[in-house]
Formats: structure tokens, C-alpha cells, sequence
């Protein structure tokens, strides 16, 4: 089996990372409408670059493969990093790989799923993400799913050839559940 049902939605689930989807996620990294906005379009990645990194994320953390139920066909990444217990925060961040998968809301029910597990199980009480101010879809989902910005860094962000601002959003556990 590829994957296995971690966190089970109504249209997608969170499993494990595969570490056999290195090609997929190579791919998906070179793309610069993903890297562009994970702030990786300035590195090379390589196939023996990722699979380092997966190396890396499947050992430690919280990082999921966002999964289609209907098919098991894998569509992005999602995954809680800079974890703090003591504070009980984290920062998510997340990706959907091919376009056709963008925008039906993939994103947001990945996202919703991850914050339910992280408040519910990790007992957090503030999960934040950053956002480039470009990325309008992005911020739609986030606003959606009941994120709220709290500050921004000015013109921090330096892609194709324009500065854009880098947004600092989060959600507080009675946010989430109200």
C-alpha cells in the first residue's frame, strides 16, 4: 500500500509521506507557480536534493501527503513545522502540485483537517502560516478556513523582477471551533 489514511476527510485524506513520490515532489518543486510560492524559486532542486529533504520531513514532524479518497492519488503536501509545545503553536504550510487540482478546494479541506488534528490532538492553541502577498488564491483559502492576518512583512519577497510582501496570518483554537 502507498499511503495510508492518517487523517480521513470527505473528499481527501492525510497520509504519511511516501518517500517512493521523490520524482512527483521534484516535479512539483520545479514548478515556479508551486516553488514561487513556498519561496523555493531561487533553488535547484534536484532529485537527490528531495529525497534529503523527504528523508528529513518523514522523520520528524508532522508532514502529511494530501491524498484524493476515490483514486489514492496523491495531490500536495501539508505539514505543521516550527512546533512548540510549551507555547502550543506551530506554523502549517501547505501545497497542491498540479493545476488542475487548484481551486476545488483541496487546499482548504487539507487545511481544515490539519488544524482539527492539531488543536484537537497535538493540543495547540495558535497555528500561523506566512503568505506572499501575490499568492490571492492562497489567501482566499486561508481567510476561508478562518485564518486572520496580524501583521505583514513589507516588500520582504523578491520574485520575478517585483518586491511583494510576505503575510502573517493565524487562527486560535476557539477560532477554529467557533
Amino acid at each position: 500500500m502507498r499511503y495510508f489514511k492518517k487523517i480521513k476527510g470527505d473528499r481527501i485524506y492525510l497520509s504519511p509521506i511516501n518517500k517512493d513520490d521523490v520524482e512527483i515532489y521534484t516535479k512539483w518543486l520545479n514548478d515556479i507557480d508551486v516553488s514561487g510560492n513556498l519561496g523555493l524559486y531561487k533553488q535547484l532542486i534536484t532529485l537527490n536534493n528531495e529525497e534529503k529533504i523527504l528523508d528529513r520531513i518523514t522523520s520528524e514532524g508532522h508532514n502529511y501527503a494530501i491524498v484524493l479518497n476515490d483514486s489514492d492519488t496523491l495531490i500536495g503536501n501539508i505539514g505543521f513545522n516550527e512546533l512548540e509545545n510549551i507555547g502550543r503553536k506551530a506554523t502549517v504550510g501547505l501545497f497542491i502540485g498540479e493545476p488542475e487540482n487548484r481551486g476545488k478546494g483541496y487546499g482548504a479541506e487539507a487545511l481544515r483537517l490539519m488544524l482539527d488534528y492539531g488543536f484537537k490532538h497535538l493540543n495547540l492553541h495558535n497555528i500561523m502560516l506566512h503568505v506572499n502577498s501575490d499568492n490571492e488564491q492562497g489567501i482566499a483559502c486561508y481567510k476561508k478556513v478562518g485564518f486572520r492576518e496580524f501583521g505583514r512583512r513589507r516588500e520582504s519577497v523578491f520574485k520575478n523582477g517585483q518586491y511583494y510582501d510576505n503575510v502573517h496570518m493565524d487562527i486560535l483554537r476557539s477560532e477554529f471551533y467557533n
